[in-house]
């Protein structure tokens, strides 16, 4: 498969210079509270949806605080197309950005601001749009080791800095609001998923009872971020590498770990 990641040149993304409050910061608080009034919602839901508390949307909303980057991507997933471009811009991102990861279908479409970007709501009884719908998401700063590595060290992806942002097709990352993207380091996973190969991760899905046979991020405190394959052999848990010169590593008492997530699809360059 073709490999993906936006850069801005060779910079990782950031936000904007900062504009005066008049000209720029009322514009991006406005702009976020239309957004909630047109869903709906209070503060409490509307930072639900987002990850965030009802005391940040109020900081946003008062231009008493710019949202992250990451806050941003997650707020043009919630919007849908057109206001999405306003928040991915102000992410660091751009119509150019966002399409450069599937040439696919730039070339079908034509125009990349053809692309369906909305988010669909189960029940909304709207239409269903024929175009390709398309989320964004975080390709965060963070490096998930094979076996017999040492990946990073915090369990906790929802602080980690972000890099950038790769579109996939809205069916491939069923809960957009908790999917991001992983670098890969080693190679125990190969033949499947290789060194610098990007994972697409879901964190709302970590129930192990749920994820046997599903290739998984586990973390320990001594080994961090790791990709495996979770397996079951009766009573005993494993992380199963693909590469058989890689050993098993056996979840039980004495090594903590933690599922944190699933793999939901990867991408890379083709050796």
């Amino acid at each position: 498969m073709p490999a993906a990641g936006l850069r801005n040149g060779n910079t990782s993304m950031q936000r904007p210079p900062n504009k005066s409050r008049d000209e720029g910061q009322q514009e991006w608080a406005q702009k976020i509270s239309d957004l909630r009034h047109s869903l709906n919602l209070s503060q409490t839901d509307f930072g639900q949806r987002l990850r965030m508390s009802a005391m940040a949307i109020s900081r946003w909303e008062r231009a008493a605080q710019e949202p992250t980057a990451a806050s941003y991507i997650d707020l043009g997933n919630l919007a849908g197309d057109p206001l999405c471009w306003y928040f991915w811009a102000r992410a660091g991102l751009g119509n150019e950005d966002l399409m450069r990861v599937l040439p696919n279908f730039r070339k079908r479409l034509g125009r990349s601001n053809m692309v369906n970007l909305r988010i669909a709501t189960a029940g909304s009884g709207r239409k269903k749009s024929k175009l390709p719908q398309l989320v964004a998401v975080p390709l965060l700063k963070v490096v998930v080791a094979s076996h017999g590595g040492k990946g990073d060290i915090s369990p906790v992806l929802d602080d980690a800095p972000v890099e950038s942002a790769i579109a996939a097709p809205n069916e491939w990352c069923p809960n957009p609001s908790t999917s991001t993207c992983l670098r890969v380091s080693g190679n125990s996973m190969a033949p499947l998923i290789h060194e610098g190969y990007i994972l697409a991760v879901d964190s709302s899905q970590h129930d192990r009872s749920k994820l046997e046979g599903q290739i998984v991020i586990g973390w320990n405190k001594n080994k961090g971020l790791t990709v495996s394959r979770l397996k079951r052999y009766g009573q005993a848990e494993l992380l199963q590498p693909e590469n058989r010169e890689y050993e098993p590593i056996v979840l039980n008492g004495k090594e903590k770990w933690l599922i944190l997530a699933k793999v939901l699809w990867w991408i890379g360059k083709e050796s």
